[in-house]
This record gives structure tokens, C-alpha cells and sequence, in this order.
């Protein structure tokens, strides 16, 4: 067996020592200008970041959670509202709408794509129901065409989530770009990210891009003048700075997660055991995770074969979100999502990662089958 160093699902050391002279002159411009907060570096990324998305407005904020509780609170949702969001994702929606008191409806998602399912959705509908948020899972795209004519029919808003969407389109349009407004994070391991907490939210909406900014700056239009209650939430300009830089490296990264995945799909494809990530149709997938479903109960088995092969993996999610102890009290069975939690296993598709990584990868699990 060759003797390789441990495969990685992230490897942000490797990420900076690439980078490093644009990371520390970025850097180095914040610290001599002294403009830690709301900086030129933060005003800068915001221009370019609504450049790339073919969007009017981007708010930067603290956090992707900051993001959605923001966006949820710009639309004036709040207590006994009903919201509607996956019931197979990570906490962040949740969170959000529970932190407002309005009411989380969980519904299921679909096993060929892991998204919201439409049919479902539909059906939760109430009088009390006010906002839909689609979290696009793993870069992959949810329903948007439907669900984009299902709040207009209501006259729901649509929330979309994206923080593990950045760079994917529909369509050749950016997610995010369909609902009334949506939300991101650059949390380290995203395909977009800083090297600690941020996020941030756009809109085509002039004004409520303008509410969103106030409610991020303690409710204030300006300095010592608040006119609504708001919160305190801030992506800072060391962050900013790295974004920048960042940034201009997307594309290029995006286009190397597509070539590993080509490696994957390549030499994965002739193992009836495991199901492989589909694409929907329209899409240009940002491949935030390479999610693969693992058959008859043995996910924890061939995890824990890469492990001792040197292999690192990652299991997106262990519960349904009702199945927390903090959220328990959620009414809601959805049994695609309960299915999930016990087959997926996401690889690494890291850009960083060599051909031969890949392969190696490939070989151990072939090797778990038996092949």
C-alpha cells in the first residue's frame, strides 16, 4: 500500500502557503490603514461579490446564522409565523426561526437530490404560513422554479440558503438570485470562505437591503440615530481583505472540484453498493460536498475502513432536525430524511486534491467491497 499522508476533507494550511504573499499584502493593507470595522476592504468585497452574482445589493454580516436570522427579521417575520424549511440540513434555519419564536415546519426531502420536496411542501401549507427558506444542500440546487411559483401562488417569501451553494447556477443564473432575498456563510470550509466566521446576505431589493443594513448595525440608519430594534453583526476587514483575495480564485477552484468529481464518478461508477450524486437538471454544480449514499447499513463500516487507510470523511448529518434534543418538540416525520442520516458519506473533493488522492480513495473503497 503506498504510503500517503492523511487525506484530508479541508486543508486550509496548504490553502494559505498557496496564497500567501496576495493573503499577507491583503492583510498587511488592513493593519497599516487601521479600518477593522466596516473597512475599505469590506466595502470593496461587497461591490465584487454583488459583481459576481449578477445581484444589486450584498449586506456582509457576521456569520451565515446572523445572515438568515436577519433576513428572517428584515421580512418582519416573527412570533407564531410559520416557516417552512428542510428537515434534512443543518441547524442554522432552524435556529434562526426558533431564536424569532416563530414556528419551524419541518418537511421531507427527496433521495435523488436530498432537497426540499416540493410535494411535501406543499401540504404544510397554512394561513400561518409566511416564508419558505430552500437550503441548496452540498451545492446541489433545490426545485427553484417550483418553488419560486409555490410563494408566489401563496404569497409566501422565499428565503434561499446558500451557504453551501456559492457558485452554483441554474439555469445560468446564481442561486440566490430567485427568492426574495438569500443567505450565505464563509465559514472556513466553504468553497468561499474566511479564515474564521462571516456571511452575508443579497437582494435585488433596494429597500430591503437597506433594512437588512440597518438591522445589522444595531437598527441604525446612522451613527447614534436607531430607529429600529436591530442586532450587532459585522463581517470584519481582515476577513473582508481575505475574501478579496479569495474570490478571484473561485472559478478556478469550482472548475478543479469538477475534475475530481469526473475521478470519482469515473472509477466509482461500477459498485452497485453505493448511489453517487446526481446533478439536477439545469445546473452547474459548486460541488460543495461530493455526498454519496452508502446501502444495507454499512456507511459507519466503510467510514471508518478510510479512516484507517488514511482517509478522512465526514458524515452530513447524523439526525433529522427534529430529532435534536433541542427541537424534539417539532412535530414531523419525514422518512426520506430518516433514511439519509444512516447512508450518507461525504468525501473529500477539497481543490487541492491530487489525481493520485483520488484514486487511492477509489481503490480503498473498491477494496472494502472486495474488489
Amino acid at each position: 500500500m503506498p504510503d500517503y499522508n492523511r487525506i484530508k476533507m479541508m486543508d486550509l494550511p496548504l490553502e494559505y502557503q498557496t496564497h500567501k504573499g496576495e493573503i499577507d499584502a491583503a492583510m498587511q493593507a488592513v493593519l497599516q490603514r487601521g479600518d477593522f470595522i466596516k473597512g475599505e476592504s469590506v466595502k470593496q468585497f461587497e461591490k465584487a461579490f454583488a459583481n459576481y452574482l449578477g445581484v444589486s445589493n450584498v449586506v456582509s454580516c457576521g456569520n451565515g446564522t446572523d445572515a438568515l436570522q436577519l433576513a428572517l427579521m428584515a421580512l418582519g417575520i416573527g412570533e407564531n409565523d410559520e416557516v417552512i424549511l428542510p428537515a434534512f440540513s443543518y441547524v442554522a434555519a432552524i435556529e434562526a426561526v426558533s431564536l424569532l419564536k416563530a414556528k419551524p415546519v419541518l418537511v421531507d426531502v427527496d433521495m435523488k437530490y436530498f432537497q426540499i420536496d416540493t410535494d411535501n411542501l406543499k401540504q404544510k401549507i397554512t394561513s400561518q404560513t409566511k416564508a419558505i427558506i430552500a437550503v441548496h444542500l452540498f451545492g446541489q440546487c433545490a426545485d427553484i422554479d417550483v418553488l419560486a411559483d409555490i410563494a408566489k401562488q401563496h404569497h409566501l417569501y422565499l428565503i434561499e440558503d446558500c451557504a453551501q451553494s456559492i457558485g452554483t447556477t441554474y439555469s445560468g443564473k446564481h442561486l440566490g438570485t430567485f427568492g426574495a432575498i438569500a443567505c450565505t456563510s464563509f465559514f472556513p470550509t466553504k468553497n468561499l470562505s474566511c479564515y474564521g466566521d462571516g456571511g452575508a446576505l443579497y437582494t435585488n431589493d433596494d429597500d430591503l437591503a437597506k433594512k437588512v443594513r440597518m438591522l445589522a448595525a444595531h437598527g441604525q440608519s446612522e451613527k447614534y440615530r436607531h430607529h429600529i430594534v436591530g442586532v450587532n453583526s459585522r463581517l470584519d476587514s481582515l476577513h473582508a481583505a481575505l475574501l478579496n483575495v479569495k474570490l478571484n480564485y473561485l472559478e478556478k477552484y469550482l472548475a478543479r472540484k469538477k475534475e475530481i468529481v469526473t475521478l470519482y464518478k469515473e472509477q466509482l461508477d461500477s459498485l452497485q453498493d453505493i448511489q453517487l450524486p446526481l446533478i439536477y437538471r439545469t445546473v452547474n454544480h459548486s460541488w460543495h460536498q461530493f455526498t454519496i449514499l452508502v446501502q444495507h447499513g454499512k456507511r459507519d463500516e466503510l467510514r471508518k475502513y478510510l479512516k484507517d487507510h488514511g482517509i478522512d470523511s465526514m458524515v452530513y448529518y447524523p439526525l433529522v432536525l427534529n430529532q435534536q434534543e433541542a427541537y424534539k418538540h417539532i412535530v414531523g416525520y419525514c422518512p426520506n430524511s430518516d433514511s439519509l442520516i444512516d447512508k450518507v458519506l461525504s468525501l473529500p473533493i477539497q481543490p487541492y486534491l491530487k489525481n493520485h488522492e483520488v484514486s487511492y480513495i477509489c481503490e480503498i473503497i473498491h477494496e472494502f467491497y472486495g474488489g
